[in-house]
C-alpha cells in the first residue's frame, strides 16, 4: 500500500533519512501477515505485498499528520525495527501467542547499536531516548481498545488487501479523524464513519485469529523451531529477511519438504475431540479489537447496540477446537 498518498501529502525530510538506513530498510522483506501469506488458504494466498516497512511508514505518516512532531513521527517509524522475520509468528515460538509482544523485545539496543540510525537521528536533533518507545506517546500507541496511528494503519492497510474496503472508503474514514481533546486517541467526527470502521476493523480481528491464521502461525512457528535445533537456521537468523530465511529453508532437504508441506496447506478442518491422524493442534491467540470513540458522544459500543453485541460475542467466542491442515491434494483423496 502507497503511504505516501494515504497519510500525508508527504514525506518530511527527518523520516526520509531515517527511512535510508539498513535497520528500516530491512522492513521491505518481512511481511504483515506472519507467514499466512505463504500458504494456499484462499483467504491470503494472492495478497498484494504489505510489509512491515509500508506500515512503519503509515504509521510514521499518521502520527506526523497529527501531531507535527518529528519525535513521535520517528518513534512510530522505528517500532517495529526488531520485528524478526514472520513477525508474531516467532511469538509463537517463544510461548507468547496471547501478549504477542516479545517481538518487540531488542528495539533501544537495534536503535543504539546502528551507526546509521544515530547519524540520522543527530542530524534532525533527535536522540534515542525520544525514538525507541513509541508506547509513550498516545497518538502512536495507546492501551486497546483505543485508536492509535499504529491500529489505525494495520487496519485499513489489511482491510484494503483483504478486500474488504476499497481504498476510497479508507481514505474517507482517515479524513473523519481527528486527535480527540484530551490528546490521548484518535476520535472519529461522525457515528456513520466511527461505525464503518469499527466494523472494519471487527472484520479484521476475526481474520487475525481465525483458524487458517492461528494453524498458520503455529505450523510456521514448529518449522522454525525445527530447523533452529537442527541447525539449518541460527536465532540471528530471525532478524533478517524472510527471503534469506526461506533460502536456508529449502537449501536443507528435510526443511525444504516442511515448508513446500506449509505452502500447500488449502483448507481447515476442525474438531472438538482431538484425533490421531493428522497434524492436530488446539491454538489459542491474542484477540485484537478496536471500539472507537466518537467526539462528544462515547464509544462506538455505547453508541450502536449491533455492534456491542457483535464485538462482545467475538471477545467471548472460544477457541477451544482442534484443528487440522490440509492441502488441495489431500482433499482431493476424500
Amino acid at each position: 500500500m502507497d503511504a505516501y498518498t494515504m497519510y500525508h501529502s508527504e514525506i518530511p525530510a527527518f523520516l526520509l533519512d531515517l527511512l535510508d538506513t539498513p535497520p528500516v530498510r530491512r522492513l521491505r522483506e518481512v511481511g504483515m501477515n506472519c507467514g499466512c501469506e505463504y500458504t494456499a488458504f484462499p483467504r491470503f494466498r494472492g495478497l498484494a505485498p504489505y510489509s512491515r516497512y509500508d506500515h512503519s511508514l503509515g504509521v510514521a505518516l499518521i502520527v506526523w499528520h497529527f501531531t507535527g512532531d518529528p519525535a513521535q513521527a520517528a518513534a512510530g517509524l522505528l517500532h517495529d525495527i526488531a520485528t524478526p522475520v514472520f513477525a508474531h509468528v516467532v511469538d509463537f515460538m517463544r510461548g507468547d501467542y496471547l501478549r504477542q509482544e516479545a517481538t518487540e523485545e531488542g528495539t533501544e539496543a537495534l536503535i543504539a547499536a546502528s551507526p546509521a540510525l544515530q547519524a540520522a537521528l543527530r542530524r534532525h536533533g533527535l536522540t534515542t531516548a525520544q525514538v525507541c518507545d513509541y508506547h509513550r506517546y498516545p497518538i502512536a500507541d495507546n492501551d486497546t481498545p483505543r485508536l492509535s496511528a499504529d491500529r489505525l494503519e494495520y487496519t485499513l492497510g489489511n482491510a484494503i488487501n483483504f478486500g474488504l474496503c476499497s481504498r476510497e472508503t479508507a481514505q474517507r474514514l482517515y479524513a473523519e479523524l481527528l486527535v480527540d481533546p484530551a490528546g490521548e486517541e484518535l476520535a472519529f467526527h461522525s457515528e456513520e464513519a466511527a461505525t464503518a470502521f469499527a466494523d472494519l476493523a471487527l472484520q479484521c480481528s476475526k481474520i487475525y485469529v481465525s483458524d487458517e491464521d492461528r494453524y498458520a502461525m503455529q505450523m510456521l512457528s514448529e518449522l522454525l523451531r525445527g530447523a533452529v535445533a537442527r541447525g539449518v537456521l541460527d536465532e540471528s537468523d530471525l532478524t533478517a529477511t524472510e527471503p534469506a530465511v526461506i533460502a536456508k529453508l529449502i537449501a536443507d532437504p528435510v526443511s525444504a519438504a516442511r515448508w513446500q508441506h506449509y505452502r500447500a496447506y488449502a483448507r481447515m478442518l476442525r474438531a472438538e475431540t482431538h484425533e490421531a491422524a493428522g497434524e492436530w493442534r488446539r491454538i489459542s491467540a491474542k484477540k485484537r479489537h478496536i471500539d472507537p470513540l466518537i467526539l462528544g458522544r462515547g464509544r462506538v459500543s455505547a453508541c450502536v447496540p449491533a455492534f456491542r453485541q457483535e464485538l462482545a460475542a467475538f471477545l467471548t467466542g472460544s477457541q477451544d477446537v482442534w484443528l487440522c491442515g490440509k492441502t488441495a491434494d489431500d482433499f482431493s483423496r476424500f
